[in-house]
């Protein structure tokens, strides 16, 4: 089996030193999110891994949705992806 050669890196390594490749992210059917998910999508696109407008692409989302994802994990870590934890980080 090949594999197809797309654009961008085919792994980047996150500041824990873990790995993080393209068959790590969810499949570009997820209707469920999670918040593991989440943080895996937002990683892969503050690496490196994917672009903005690519994953906004396979995953059927607004750029303002996933800003809104980067923002609170950039802010208060991946537990602010939780739902139930939402009106706990949302601003005033």
């Amino acid at each position: 089996m090949y594999i197809r050669r797309g654009k961008g890196p085919v792994a980047v390594v996150l500041p824990d030193g873990s790995r993080l490749t393209r068959s790590d992210l969810p499949p570009a059917d997820t209707d469920r999110w999670v918040a593991r998910r989440k943080a895996v999508v937002v990683a892969a696109v503050d690496h490196g891994l994917i672009e903005v407008t690519e994953a906004c692409e396979m995953y059927r989302l607004s750029e303002e949705e996933l800003d809104t994802w980067r923002h609170a994990v950039a802010r208060h870590g991946a537990s602010a992806l939780r739902i139930t934890s939402l009106q706990r980080y949302r601003q005033p």
